[in-house]
């Protein structure tokens, strides 16, 4: 078979690996500007008072974050880190191996047979969407292609990025543009 190079798509973010999604809590803040701040609404005097709010800048791409709906910071840094890990997997785009992409240890750990049983609300997540959507993105949104490399079913790769709304909208969008049919919801 000869050598066919990975899509990219020109609506993403495309960097060198490793994904920002994957890397360690205190990598990947080393690469954030970290704000704090008030907000009002409601949440009482303890919420109009104190600095909750946390806002989290990934620096080298410029996607950012927010939380502000719990009454502590350290709650609110801990919701803004998953929001920008999520917001970072759907964005980003590392350069893969369309045909021989190899999957990452915490996918093989977390695969069971052709299944990949994870909660969206898990820490574990955004990786592995990051890493799905690199590969269905390199196999030009071939989903069953992307599915096959990574060792699970296809409706197992669909039900991953259907949990995440923006994720399953930019692989419909990719879809639709390149003249593929949509996804089912």
């Amino acid at each position: 078979m000869s050598y066919r190079p990975p899509y990219i798509d020109e609506r993403s973010i495309t960097i060198e690996g490793p994904h920002p999604a994957t890397l360690e809590e205190s990598v990947l803040l080393a690469q954030c500007e970290i704000h704090t701040g008030r907000v009002g609404g409601p949440g009482g005097q303890h919420r109009n008072k104190v600095e909750t709010a946390v806002r989290i800048r990934h620096v080298p791409t410029d996607v950012d974050t927010q939380a502000t709906e719990r009454r502590s910071q350290g709650q609110n840094r801990h919701v803004a880190i998953f929001r920008l890990r999520l917001k970072l997997a759907c964005k980003v785009r590392t350069i893969t191996n369309r045909d021989n992409h190899q999957p990452s240890e915490l996918w093989r750990q977390r695969r069971q047979g052709e299944k990949l049983p994870i909660s969206n609300e898990n820490q574990d997540y955004p990786a592995l969407l990051a890493e799905a959507l690199d590969v269905i993105v390199a196999r030009r949104y071939d989903v069953a292609g992307a599915a096959g490399i990574l060792g699970i079913t296809m409706s197992q790769l669909t039900r991953l990025v259907r949990h995440e709304r923006h994720a399953f909208a930019r692989i419909n969008e990719g879809r639709e543009l390149i003249g593929l049919a949509k996804l089912r919801s």
